[in-house]
Formats: structure tokens, sequence, C-alpha cells
């Protein structure tokens, strides 16, 4: 890969991921502050994103793949949905909003198998070349909340703007992206797109329970991304969006350590760490605050690289080990969906009814019982915790057993 396609593809991950945090991180401010929406209402819009996660598989295994070049595909999405991410910032009805940010949802979604596809295409060695090119999609999630936060724009609709305007740029910048044609020709079916071949693996008993675990454990997750900012603006910490940045920092800094972690513990208590650090976050978010205990806050926060890491990214290379290889893709997408589709989407419902649960019903100002809502998602963590450090087993395979 020469040096003018790593920096296309450098700037492809930096404006992807610049997009999705600049709207995603502080919409349920907006939502809730500006708008007034329910804690039910906030948490089914960022479940959009799961409906999306669910059905874009179909678009990308069987249109995207078959019949158009990658980069074109990506122009078109991000552009209309550039176009369409600005309408929906002008809604002020839930029912509208909604309907409109389900239909970006399912532009976008797409876009994040698709870039990693054209760079996979791209690279002789994506596990040496592929790493520093993504790390740029984390740097542009940090600019994005960095600028955000220091502007004081949180509570606004200018984050969904910033972001459709982003979107755009990158659909213009899509066309200049190296040409990748259509990876297949043959039929995909239905079993393909949702990786129901991947099914025969959970006849093995730790498969089955980590896809499990994986599932239970998505649910108390969404708390931390539908919630995390309205709490942080609610109790007066200033440039909320700006220090959440700090979970993205600590993401790249646990990254790049992974591998050391990776060799002394293996999957089962990577996992178990993983698992132990979103309980954590959500006890230490229960008894901070903006005063002395702030401390607790920022400490959550910066759990988020152990969080993100040690969970998502070790499960997907446990996966990739337990996977023959002609599963493998199979299996990858049949955990995203049920993970990043169904249990998110689960997850979004839930941490909504639990919002309104502890909402106050006849301030001026909604205020919430923010001890109480955050102990609900530790003890589910809990939960799920424990129930995986009973029953799953791993054999440890050393980094870099796969092929």
């Amino acid at each position: 890969m020469n040096a003018t396609v790593r920096v296309k593809l450098s700037v492809m991950m930096f404006l992807q991921y610049f997009v999705w945090g600049a709207w995603y991180v502080t919409m349920g401010t907006w939502l809730g502050e500006t708008l007034h929406f329910s804690g039910q209402q906030i948490g089914l819009a960022y479940g959009t994103t799961a409906v999306a996660a669910m059905i874009s598989p179909f678009f990308v295994g069987m249109v995207a793949d078959r019949f158009f070049s990658t980069e074109r595909i990506l122009a078109v999405l991000h552009i209309v949905g550039g176009l369409v991410l600005f309408y929906t910032s002008m809604q002020t009805s839930f029912g509208a909003l909604y309907g409109v940010l389900l239909i970006y949802t399912l532009c976008y979604m797409p876009t994040l198998a698709l870039t990693n596809s054209l760079s996979f295409h791209q690279m002789r060695d994506p596990g040496a070349e592929f790493p520093p090119i993504r790390a740029l999609g984390t740097i542009g999630w940090i600019v994005a909340g960095l600028f955000i936060g220091l502007m004081k724009m949180e509570s606004t609709a200018v984050p969904m703007q910033l972001a459709a305007a982003g979107s755009i740029a990158l659909g213009l910048f899509s066309l200049a992206l190296p040409h990748t044609p259509p990876q297949r020709s043959d039929e995909v079916g239905l079993r393909d797109v949702l990786g129901l071949d991947a099914l025969k693996l959970m006849k093995e008993r730790s498969f089955a329970i980590f896809v499990l675990g994986s599932f239970l454990i998505c649910i108390p997750l969404q708390f931390y991304y539908a919630f995390t900012n309205p709490f942080l603006n609610e109790i007066g910490v200033e440039n909320a969006a700006a220090k959440m940045t700090m979970g993205q920092m600590s993401e790249l800094f646990f990254m790049l350590v992974m591998p050391w972690f990776f060799r002394r513990l293996g999957v089962k208590y990577m996992l178990l760490v993983g698992m132990a650090a979103w309980t954590t976050r959500y006890l230490l978010f229960a008894y901070g605050n903006n005063g002395p205990l702030v401390w607790l806050l920022y400490f959550g926060i910066l759990l988020h690289g152990i969080c993100y890491d040690f969970f998502f990214v070790t499960g997907q290379i446990y996966v990739d080990q337990k996977a023959p290889p002609d599963l493998r893709a199979a299996a990858q997408g049949f955990i995203a969906f049920v993970t990043l589709g169904v249990g998110m989407l689960l997850g979004s419902w839930l941490s909504g009814r639990v919002v309104d649960l502890y909402s106050s019903a006849d301030a001026p100002v909604t205020h919430h019982d923010w001890f109480h809502i955050w102990m609900y998602p530790a003890a589910g963590g809990a939960f799920v915790l424990s129930l995986f450090a009973a029953l799953f087993r791993a054999e440890r395979v050393p980094v870099g057993a796969t092929n």
C-alpha cells in the first residue's frame, strides 16, 4: 500500500467516526434538555442504530458486495445520509424525528462494514496496516467531542448539523478513494447475510455461553451510550462531551497493550475483566458527583478502554479462533447481529424505561435520581459477570495463533 492510498484511507476513517461521534454522544442531551423528550423516547432514538445494525447486513451482503463498487456506495450513502441527518436536526416531535433518524442510521450503519472492507482490499498485510489507519477513526471521534464540548453546543441541534456536513464531505471524498469493485458474484441468501451457518457452533457449550453472555451484557451497555452525556450535563459537569473523549483516548491506549494482557490472561479472563469494568463504571457513576467525588466520574469514563477493548475486541478474537475458516465471516456477522443489533435494541428500550422511572414529574426542568438509575445496569452487569464466570470455559490460545 503506497503513501497516497494510506493517507486517503486515514482521512476516510477520521471522517467516518468524526460524523458518528459528533451527533451520537450529545443527542440525548439535546433531546432531553431542549426538546423535552422522555427517557423512553431518548432510548428508542438511540435504538435506531441497533435496528439499522440488524438490517444493514442485508444491504451489504445482498447488494453492496455484488453489484456496486464500494467507494461509490459510500459516496451515495454518506451524501444522502448527510442530507437526511440535517433534516433530522430540524424535527421537534418524537414521531417525525424517530422516523427520519431511522432512515439516516440505515444509511450510516452499512458504511462501517464498507469502510473496513475497502481498507482491507487495499492492504497486503491487514494485521499490520489496518490498526494505525483505524486509529484515525478514534481520533476523529475525539476531535468531534472536544470541539462540541469546548464550543458548548451539547444541548443544541448544531452537533447533528456538524455531523451532516461531515457526512456530505465524506461522501464527496469517497469518490476519490481507490476503486474497489464488487467482491462477490455468487448468489447470497438469508443464511449468508445473517451468518446463520454459524449456528452450528452453538452446539459447543462454551460458545453458546459466550453468545448468551455477549447478548445479555449489551443490554446494560446502552445505559452508557444513551445517558452518560445527559447525566454529566444535568449534574453540572463543564464541557461534558470533551471530557467524555477521555474514554476514546483510553481505548487507544488499551488497544496498544491488549496483546500483552491477552498473552497473560487468555480469552475468559479478558472477557471477565471487560464485564467487570462495565459494572465498576456504573457504580462509579452512581456514587460520583460534581464535587469532591468528581474523580469517580472521570475514572468511570477512563474505563472505556477496558470496557470496549477487553470485551468487544476480545470477543471478535475469540470468535475468529473458534470458527473454522469457512465460517469466520458468518460467525462475526452472527455475533454482531446478536449484540449490536438485538442486545443494544433491548438495552435502548430498557434504559429509557428506567430513566423515566426515576424522573421528576412536576418540576419545570426534569431531574433524575441518577444513583438508582446507574444501579440498574451495575446490577445487570454483575449478574452477567457472575453467570459468565461460572459457566464459560475457554482454552488459552496464544496471540497470533489464528490464520
